[in-house]
């Protein structure tokens, strides 16, 4: 019997270098003679990447937040059926960018949606699915936004004001402050090299344990 492959997800507020980190964790998970699925939302599945396009993309129309958390889980429903939970089954590890800890930080804590609005969701899309381990990148968003920018033309959320993003950074702080088990900070605001060591050592206890 083919043993489940572990689910981590890497969050963090924009400009703390997900991307990279990730590319860095497949790398050491296909040292170690693991088989990864890598990710991301909202996306993942041609349906799921329509979707991201209709929320990344800046329009004049104002959003509604109940829309955007739809869409959002909407996407995610497609993505956790059609491709992470068969990757997981299939005994790979998958490394996720973002997943619903970016909801209750960026719809809940940014737009103010109530929490109990998007853990009603959660269970409706995920039943009792949730990451095994989520590593948050952490870092000022000030930093953060200055890096965000030299990418060039910024999408809807990324737009938006400092204020906005201090409220997910803080959000997503808090989730780890509540379950300081599963979630993983590491310090983003240092030199890269010292990052990619950080997230290096988290995955080889993670390998071990």
């Amino acid at each position: 019997m083919t043993q489940r492959g572990q689910f981590i997800t890497f969050e963090g507020t924009e400009g703390v270098g997900k991307s990279t980190q990730i590319a860095q964790a497949e790398a050491v998970l296909r040292e170690q003679g693991i088989a990864v699925e890598v990710t991301r939302e909202p996306g993942g599945t041609p349906m799921a990447e329509l979707i991201r396009e209709l929320l990344l993309a800046p329009r004049e129309e104002s959003v509604h937040e109940t829309t955007e958390l739809l869409l959002m889980f909407a996407a995610r429903a497609q993505h956790l059926h059609n491709r992470i939970l068969p990757a997981l089954a299939d005994g790979r590890w998958v490394l996720c960018d973002r997943f619903t800890d970016a909801t209750f930080a960026y719809q809940g804590g940014g737009r103010g949606v109530s929490s109990d609005r998007i853990a009603m969701l959660e269970t409706l899309v995920q039943g009792e699915v949730r990451p095994d381990h989520v590593i948050v990148l952490d870092a000022p968003v000030e930093t953060g936004m200055a890096r965000a920018a030299k990418r060039g033309q910024l999408d809807r959320f990324e737009q938006e004001e400092v204020a906005f993003f201090e409220r997910i950074r803080q959000c997503y702080l808090d989730r780890v402050r509540d379950n300081p088990g599963r979630y993983h900070v590491v310090d983003a605001s240092s030199p890269l090299e010292a990052v990619s060591e950080q997230v290096r050592a988290l995955l080889m206890r993670l390998i071990q344990s």
